[in-house]
């Protein structure tokens, strides 16, 4: 699926918002990295952002 740079953001934002409140991250990331946002983005780079995308049609 490809995503607007406007939806990239969004889910990143939501993951980030996600991360600094306390959610667990699900990859591995080296200890020199603790802005959720710089995670959020190696998730998404990754693939594996736990959060369901769902487009609508007009």
């Amino acid at each position: 699926m490809t995503l607007t740079k406007f939806e990239k953001a969004r889910i990143i934002g939501a993951r980030a918002l996600q991360i600094s409140m306390g959610a667990p991250v699900i990859i591995d990331v080296p200890s020199v990295m603790v802005d959720p946002v710089d995670i959020a983005i190696l998730e998404f780079d990754n693939n594996v952002i736990p959060i369901t995308i769902r487009k609508v049609a007009k």
